[in-house]
């Protein structure tokens, strides 16, 4: 997914920024979990550790508390069990349609969105909140947990791992590409 152009209004050229950033990181998360087994998902790193698993219900959770009725009710639903979402789960055959469907609720609010919109009060656990500052928190929050879910994946898959940017080595000739790509 390609940046789109700023416009000349700031609001509309953040709000295109923001959404950009969340189907980016999506994008990289849907990357990394194609590579793993189900048994993947739930091999945790440690008995310390959070299985790949365990961040999906979480991130899973948060997406649906957070963007269920974003504008209207706080982001922290009462029927949000925060704890459970830390459970390894026995399995992890409902999270890629539990994920899938999480997401699903905040690209349809952020297609919804206006410009208008990013100053307008939010709560999450009764603390206010613009909604750019909201949206900001959230994007933070979710690079944090796809970075972790990157690296997860990376370590189980060892050599087999399939870069999901620029391979070792490569730097070189992917800024030549992209800058002959540019003077077209």
């Amino acid at each position: 997914m390609t940046l789109p152009l700023p416009s000349n209004d700031p609001a509309a050229a953040a709000l295109a920024a923001i959404s950009h950033s969340f189907h980016s990181y999506k994008t990289l998360a849907d990357r990394a979990l194609a590579q793993l087994s189900p048994a993947d998902w739930l091999a945790a790193p440690s008995a310390y550790g959070n299985s790949i698993a365990v961040i999906v219900q979480h991130m899973v959770g948060n997406l649906r508390s957070r963007f269920t009725d974003f504008l209207t009710t706080d982001g922290e639903k009462p029927t949000r069990n925060r704890d459970q979402e830390f459970e390894q789960p026995a399995t992890a055959a409902e999270l890629p349609a539990q994920w899938e469907a999480a997401w699903h609720i905040l690209f349809e609010l952020l297609d919804g969105l206006q410009p208008t919109d990013l100053l307008r009060t939010v709560y999450i656990r009764g603390e206010a909140h613009t909604v750019l500052g909201a949206l900001q928190r959230q994007v933070a929050h979710y690079a944090y947990h796809v970075g972790q879910i990157v690296q997860l994946a990376r370590e189980q898959r060892g050599a087999e791992w399939q870069t999901l940017s620029i391979a070792r080595g490569q730097s070189e000739n992917f800024n030549a590409r992209m800058q002959a790509q540019a003077n077209q």
